[in-house]
């Protein structure tokens, strides 16, 4: 089994650090849920998509310490790696962001995982383990060259693209239960599931 993991919104949860920074902007009323969806739907509705553009820039570069783990993640991973189950984050993100201030938003992710030590594993190169592709087109060839066996995102749209590889199994992971009739391999809704799926598989 060789197991490859999105990173935006797969292993890590924005939606406090999305709600801090908006209100820090000034660009949404203190009753907005503190969820990303939400900050997001309120600013498109009312004409603020460049705003929004803006606020991703922002969060994903200066406000990643603000970040958390989805419950369960990092103990996912340290469980991969002791039971000698390769584990990649492979994940499309630009260099910097499309609008606003010239975050390095690679270099942000990169100190996000050091932080939560993800791999637990001193002699393991976060380098040989952490690719973040520019493209979506570098992501699914990445994919392919690590030989994953099951890849797991967040988006359905993107485990649906036709040039995702046939034979990599796709688990969705849906933390907000949005898309019960997503094409996927398998959904799951948090990663105490990905746990109980895990202890059900034979690796070899």
């Amino acid at each position: 089994m060789i197991l490859g993991v999105d990173f935006d919104n797969t292993i890590v949860c924005y939606d406090h650090a999305f709600y801090r920074g908006a209100l820090a902007k000034g660009l949404i009323p203190p009753s907005i849920p503190p969820a990303k969806n939400e900050i997001r739907n309120y600013l498109r509705k009312n004409g603020q998509e460049e705003a929004w553009t803006q606020l991703q820039g922002f969060v994903y570069g200066a406000c990643m310490r603000e970040a958390e783990p989805f419950t369960k993640v990092i103990e996912f991973f340290h469980t991969c790696r002791q039971s000698g189950i390769a584990i990649f984050i492979i994940s499309h993100k630009t260099k910097y962001p499309y609008l606003g201030e010239r975050y390095d938003l690679h270099k942000a992710s990169l100190d996000w995982i050091t932080r939560y030590d993800l791999f637990n594993d001193r002699g393991i190169s976060i380098s040989d383990n952490v690719f973040l592709e520019l493209t979506k087109e570098e992501k699914i060839m990445r994919i392919k060259k690590q030989g994953c066996t099951h890849f797991i995102d967040d988006l359905p749209e993107f485990l649906s693209e036709p040039a995702f590889p046939r034979d990599v199994q796709r688990i969705l992971f849906d933390p907000h239960d949005l898309h019960v009739d997503a094409d996927a391999d398998l959904r799951v809704k948090s990663w105490s599931e990905l746990f109980n799926w895990l202890s059900k598989q034979n690796p070899t």
